[in-house]
């Protein structure tokens, strides 16, 4: 299914996402969120609950971000790691490919209109009963930059050494080390092996629709939040052979996944997105209603 929106209606969405992220401003709010993350929590939360709602903020993932996909082995230990009212459910992030309960980690390069880095990102994938939504649950992640999330604050920089490139011989080289906890990917991933490859709607359209904290980034009263995009750009994706994908270390979720990924999947393009700057709710549920606020995205 293609997309309704015009491509001059898609253009103007894409400029108007990245003029909205402008390194001076971020290297300013890099200081001020170093601050914050010093200060107690009370002082946080109050600084979030008084900051400017009104508005979109920027959010670009550069090319070539790169996902894995393991089976969950123990659903009793994912499942604890999930907010209330949320169940696992089987998925799969390629159309054709059999569903079953699974943990995708993501690696990938970002510019936003608040932080700029790399991060790597351990989703569970679950159902918010509440609305029915699919919903990536965000458990835990690593950064080399500013990071904000409702459960743990304001937070600098936790890597020891981040690492989301290509090189000249098609490779993805991901190498990205916690310097606060065991968690490690590392990654050489062969591109010429792969072939593009239609995507599973419900989970890459309604789960970016949806997005939610878990495990140590939970917190009770936080709700899930939205992405506003083009949903073409979640049409497809380039699925690599499973031999073409070495997986030297990957700590994120051991403990309740298989040891080996049954998918690898890698964005060749940037993906362009409108999110709020602190978590916050959104109305839409479709992809009628998607196309419709990419198309009334006001660039101004």
């Amino acid at each position: 299914m293609g997309t309704g929106i015009d491509p001059l209606e898609l253009r103007r969405f894409i400029v108007g996402t990245e003029r909205s992220v402008s390194p001076k401003a971020v290297a300013a709010l890099y200081g001020r969120a170093e601050m914050l993350a010093r200060m107690p929590r009370r002082v946080q939360e109050w600084v979030v609950s008084h900051a400017r709602t009104e508005g979109h903020m920027g959010f670009v993932v550069e090319p070539y971000c790169f996902f894995l996909s393991y089976e969950i082995t123990d659903s009793d230990a994912a499942a604890r790691l999930l907010p209330p009212h949320y169940r696992l459910v089987p998925t799969a992030m390629f159309a054709d490919e059999t569903p079953r309960l699974c943990a995708i980690v993501g690696a990938f390069t970002v510019h936003t209109s608040v932080f700029w880095g790399t991060r790597v990102e351990l989703y569970v994938i679950a159902e918010d009963t509440r609305s029915g939504m699919l919903t990536w649950v965000i458990c835990d992640y690593e950064s080399n930059t500013i990071n904000y999330g409702p459960g743990e604050g304001f937070a600098r920089s936790t890597t020891e050494r981040a690492v989301v490139t290509t090189v000249h011989t098609g490779d993805v080289v991901i190498d990205v080390r916690s310097a606060e906890r065991p968690n490690h990917l590392e990654v050489t991933a062969a591109l010429p092996a792969a072939k593009t490859t239609p995507l599973e709607q419900r989970l890459w359209i309604e789960g970016n629709l949806s997005v939610d904290y878990g495990g140590r980034l939970r917190r009770e009263s936080s709700e899930p939040f939205g992405l506003v995009f083009d949903p073409d750009e979640m049409r497809q994706a380039l699925r690599l052979p499973l031999d073409a994908v070495t997986v030297t270390s990957d700590t994120f979720g051991a403990s309740f996944r298989a040891a080996e990924p049954f998918e690898a999947a890698c964005f060749p393009y940037a993906q362009h997105f409108l999110t709020s700057s602190f978590s916050r709710p959104q109305a839409i549920r479709s992809r009628d209603e998607l196309e419709d606020a990419v198309r009334g995205y006001d660039v101004e």
